[in-house]
């Protein structure tokens, strides 16, 4: 068999819908124009996962040979896919950006321990039911405060418990663009009882494609992805926080944070929590219309209204409204694809 050089294959790979729960997994070139069946190496992005020393070079020779045209391909459309894992045995968000901790809780009132700084927050999300990167985000009541949460994930592979950062960071396998959905007016209530998050977390979607590491280039630094993340509401430029910027806890610190007591296993998702920059002065960040980098959440430009103004007076998401979350490269071409929901009204029929 052919040898391959150590580290990560660097690679694209998404899932399709196909009818089943968990896709069909695909190859997909780097301009995300093409796609190629990945059944050769695995039928599923957990399969994969489970078996990467197997089917890691499997799936980089099909991601070279589609580079090349050595093997037959389809038109790849961001809409025909499922979140690169539709399901995962695991999905832990953490709060790597503490601006947008402290910016979040001054919103409700709540004093921020410094520990924050020094140790990271983490909750357990639902993992059972991703949404797809174009699938609408259905709600049943509006005044339950619908907000984006635009954040970076990563995949792991099998993670021993007890790993340092440094070694954390080596188990990372796949890298992806989350909108970790928030009903914002559910929080304080829920919190409140001290037990974490669970009704105001509904299901979240990532984008089209996870790409390895090695993909970014010189843009993944120290556990970090050193690009902007655009945000768009109803069409409109909301947020270019950069990802690399302002984030206290790399997704080495996240990682072992997550393995401390447990070992993960292949299929892990950790989130970053939302991207968020402080201003030159060390501030909250300015609005996109006052020259700033802006937010990739609502509830963090209604708190700047709210310290600057007295009050918020930007609102949540209604029915109707539209939300892209989107990375580029340097050429500003696409790099994961985009996470692009509208807000619907729940049917039970469509469920």
């Amino acid at each position: 068999p052919k040898k391959h050089k150590p580290g990560f294959p660097t690679m694209k790979l998404a899932t399709l819908k196909n009818g089943t729960r968990d896709g069909r997994l695909v190859v997909v070139s780097r301009d995300l124009t093409r796609c190629t069946d990945a059944s050769f190496a695995a039928r599923t992005l957990q399969e994969a996962l489970d078996h990467w020393d197997r089917a890691g070079p499997r799936l980089q020779d099909l991601a070279l040979a589609i580079e090349t045209n050595a093997v037959p391909s389809e038109r790849f459309h961001e809409r025909q896919c499922e979140s690169p894992l539709p399901r995962a045995y695991q999905w832990a968000d953490g709060s790597a950006y503490v601006n947008h901790v402290e910016l979040v809780r001054k919103a409700r009132q709540a004093e921020m321990p410094r520990s924050f700084w020094t140790d990271p927050l983490m909750y357990q999300g639902g993992s059972d039911s991703f949404l797809g990167p174009r699938d609408p985000i259905q709600i049943a009541d509006e005044a339950h405060g619908v907000d984006f949460e635009g954040e970076i994930a990563v995949i792991t592979g099998d993670v021993p418990m007890g790993v340092s950062p440094a070694e954390a960071i080596a188990h990372v396998r796949l890298v992806m663009l989350v909108n970790d959905v928030s009903l914002r007016n559910l929080i304080p209530e829920e919190i409140g009882k001290g037990f974490g998050f669970f009704q105001s977390k509904p299901s979240s979607a990532f984008s089209p494609v996870a790409i390895t590491p090695d993909e970014l280039g010189g843009h993944w630094l120290g556990g970090k992805v050193l690009l902007p993340l655009v945000v768009m509401l109803n069409g409109a430029l909301f947020g270019r926080p950069n990802a690399g910027v302002d984030m206290t806890f790399s997704f080495g610190d996240l990682v072992a944070h997550a393995a401390r007591t447990r070992p993960l296993t292949a299929g892990t998702v950790i989130g970053s929590g939302t991207v968020s920059n402080k201003d030159v002065n060390d501030g909250p960040g300015l609005p996109i219309n006052e020259g700033g980098h802006g937010y990739a959440c609502i509830a963090e430009q209604r708190t700047v209204e709210t310290l600057r103004h007295g009050k918020p007076m930007t609102p949540f998401m209604a029915i109707g409204d539209t939300v892209r979350i989107e990375m580029m490269d340097g050429r500003r071409h696409s790099i994961f694809g985009a996470i692009e929901q509208k807000v619907a009204r729940y049917e039970p029929s469509a469920a």
